[in-house]
């Protein structure tokens, strides 16, 4: 069985998660002294966002060298030494590769930009306006401050427009060009090379445009990521090309030439899961990164057990489905499963208890973001200290940087991040919500992710076994993961006690610590082997 199914992943932002040198940001060396922590929590497998060089517009999704490190996070041989010390603990790193587009401070961007005869002139998509002199189509940004914000911007010097999905400083490379293809290859061998144990791509979906993008009209949309849902804001000449399919088939073969290597597509759009599957099934992603199944969690058992049913019975025996509850462009998971509801701390303990329980026990691989397994809440942020470039095109709206935090590892003035005042603010539950504490209590949501860690790992069912639907109430999800040493989950995603019809098997966790079957308390979660 391959590692990335049986896995539990952990997502690093890593200018939040330590930083070792006293500059306020987080950094490679601050991940390396914390790999004891994921040993203790038993994680297979560290995903680390981009470390590269950037400008820092978009905080590193804009790379403006893909094959070096960003002097804020260290060097070159830091690097080395994190996958060195991480694989002596068995512990894969898996990194972020963004090849959908680079920084508009890229030697390629540079050298594209400065006439249309230059070599690498096509290395990025360029177009002239319209014969009456209007962009050459009507598009609008994803990073859209108003929802008007084109995704054309204008170079005086070429006299022509580029294309930019994300900001005008990210433009979007040209994947029909061999040459282009031919360096992103490169930087894809470097990495894997060095020992990397896997890509994370970044806007996987997007990679080949419609090759007729002057002549295509685009519907009229007025929003963007932020301002809309899913199936508003995304297009088809930009999503799941047969071109980009191809492209990925090739990618994977390609890493196939070293062992045991894992790729993990961020696949967006409104095809929703039947994207996923077209780029999960045979020779193409390992794993497509769920972010239908983030973004549409609700404390509702019944639109859950639509979500997880569905997806289960769509990808079968075809692809592997991931699960995810938390990533570095959304709100926590905690903090928007409590919003209207009138909870108390131990409330909120249990329910991130009850999403961990959920998270680690569906069929299919679990990503953790960083801060989930304390129960991290989103954090405000007053104006004058927003980062996120989304945040100040938004504001009032809260951006990103709520969920981007410094992680909590003791109570003192910073968290234990760092030492001087970090680049954005942290929690003051800090004194309630830090590492250092949780490890203590027996009851903490630190240690019930830990446990829920090791009896997947003890439970062939939970790691591979199928999955079938237990019908109780409407207000419980429950369901029977089969194997060697088959469990039953049930959870209570009300505020109310609701009584079951339930009897035998071994309770082996329980977030309450304590179960009193049939009665299940409000959001209480428990695994059941029997």
């Amino acid at each position: 069985m391959e590692w990335w199914r049986e896995g539990v992943f952990y997502q690093i932002y890593p200018r939040s998660f330590k930083d070792s040198n006293g500059d306020g940001i987080g950094d490679l060396n601050g991940i390396k002294e914390k790999l004891d922590y994921f040993e203790y929590l038993g994680i297979d497998a560290i995903w680390i966002c981009p470390f590269f060089k950037s400008p820092m517009v978009d905080f590193g999704y804009d790379i403006s060298d893909y094959t070096s490190v960003d002097p804020i996070f260290g060097n070159i041989e830091d690097f080395k030494s994190l996958i060195d010390q991480a694989h002596k603990r068995n512990i894969k790193i898996i990194i972020d590769q963004v090849y959908n587009h680079t920084s508009d401070k890229h030697p390629w961007f540079v050298e594209s930009r400065k006439s249309r005869d230059n070599p690498k002139a096509d290395w990025y998509i360029w177009r002239d306006p319209k014969p009456n002199g209007e962009l050459p189509n009507n598009w609008v940004s994803l990073f859209s401050g108003s929802g008007e914000e084109s995704v054309w911007t204008w170079d005086e010097n070429r006299k022509q427009y580029y294309l930019h999905l994300f900001a005008k400083e990210q433009p979007d490379l040209n994947w029909r060009n061999e040459e282009v293809r031919k360096a992103i290859y490169d930087s894809m061998k470097f990495w894997l090379d060095m020992g990397v144990d896997g890509f994370r791509f970044d806007a996987a979906s997007h990679f080949y445009k419609a090759l007729d993008i002057n002549a295509k009209k685009g519907p009229q949309i007025k929003k963007s990521l932020f301002q809309s849902s899913r199936d508003e804001y995304y297009w088809d000449p930009f999503t799941a090309r047969p071109e980009t399919l191809m492209e990925v088939e090739n990618i994977v073969k390609f890493m196939n030439k070293y062992d045991n290597r894992a790729s993990v597509g961020e696949i967006s759009s409104d095809m929703g899961l039947c994207l996923y599957l077209l780029f999960t099934i045979q020779g193409r992603f390992n794993i497509a990164f769920n972010i239908d199944f983030l973004e549409k969690l609700s404390m509702n058992a019944k639109n859950i057990r639509s979500l997880v049913e569905t997806l289960d019975t769509f990808f079968g025996n075809r692809a592997w489905p991931s699960y995810v509850t938390g990533n570095h462009d959304n709100r926590r998971i905690l903090t928007r499963m409590i919003e209207g509801l009138n909870v108390n701390y131990e409330d909120k303990k249990r329910i991130s208890k009850l999403f961990a329980t959920l998270l680690l026990t569906l069929r299919g691989t679990p990503f953790i973001y960083y801060g989930e397994e304390l129960g991290m809440e989103d954090t405000y942020i007053p104006k004058d200290r927003v980062m996120d470039p989304w945040g100040k095109a938004l504001w009032p709206k809260p951006g990103r940087d709520p969920a981007r935090t410094p992680m909590q590892w003791d109570s003192s003035k910073y968290g234990g991040f760092s030492e001087v005042e970090p680049w954005l603010p942290v929690n003051e539950n800090k004194s309630l919500v830090n590492v250092e504490d949780e490890m203590k209590d027996k009851n903490s949501v630190l240690n019930f992710y830990k446990k829920l860690i090791f009896e997947r790992k003890n439970h062939d069912s939970l790691r591979i076994g199928t999955f079938e639907i237990i019908d109780l109430d409407d207000r419980i999800l429950s369901y029977k993961r089969n194997g060697e040493k088959p469990v039953v989950v049930i959870m209570n995603f009300s505020s109310e006690s609701v009584k079951i019809n339930w009897n035998g098997g071994k309770v082996i966790l329980d977030n309450y610590g304590n179960a009193e079957l049939p009665y299940l308390r409000p959001f209480e979660a428990l695994l059941i082997e029997i």
